[in-house]
């Protein structure tokens, strides 16, 4: 259980509940007192947070950072941007470069990795969906960096080709290119692997 004390109005509002409700309660304090619409929010949050997610675990390879990142995205877009700017490549290319910000923390050690397991099921079924999901994760990672980003956006996003340009900062045609490549290759590789 994770508790907090925030100040809203001049009066102490007194929380306790996970941690995923404590970022929707700071949330939900933080559109009031920025004036944001919280229907507005929620809405927009509604319907991107499960394909950043699928993102960002394609990305990541590991479900509690890329719920990590998923919050801070989500936090960013609303402390650096108006409502009214708020689009799906908007937010992608903030977790994109929130994910960045990650890699650079654990590379200079500065992240420190859970090391708990937390409960995996032991169900056959379960057991092969996640051998195969491992085995597509470790495929994708043979891609090069670019490749594995502009293809995890097209995958779990379904952004256009022109937002996903925008995003990685190259053109549409060069995107659609690496796009098709960075599939041939990953057949080819999964290919191999069976």
């Amino acid at each position: 259980m994770a508790s907090a004390i925030a100040i809203y109005t001049n009066k102490e509002v007194r929380f306790s509940g996970n941690l995923t409700s404590l970022f929707v309660f700071v949330t939900f304090l933080s559109l009031k007192r920025y004036g944001f619409k919280v229907k507005l929010f929620n809405q927009f949050y509604i319907e991107h947070k499960n394909s950043l997610f699928a993102y960002l675990m394609r990305m990541t390879g590991d479900y509690y950072l890329a719920s990590d990142i998923q919050q801070e995205s989500f936090t960013r877009l609303l402390a650096r941007y108006r409502s009214s700017a708020w689009c799906k490549a908007l937010l992608f290319k903030i977790a994109r470069n929130a994910m960045i910000d990650e890699k650079r923390k654990s590379r200079d050690g500065k992240r420190q990795e859970l090391t708990e397991d937390h409960g995996a099921q032991d169900h056959e079924h379960d057991l092969m969906i996640r051998e195969t999901y491992r085995e597509v994760l470790k495929a994708l990672q043979r891609l090069k960096p670019m490749e594995q980003d502009i293809l995890n956006l097209k995958i779990s996003s379904n952004l256009t080709y022109r937002e996903i340009a925008g995003i990685v900062g190259i053109s549409e045609a060069n995107v659609k290119i690496k796009i098709h490549r960075a599939r041939i290759k990953l057949k080819s590789i999964l290919k191999n692997e069976v």
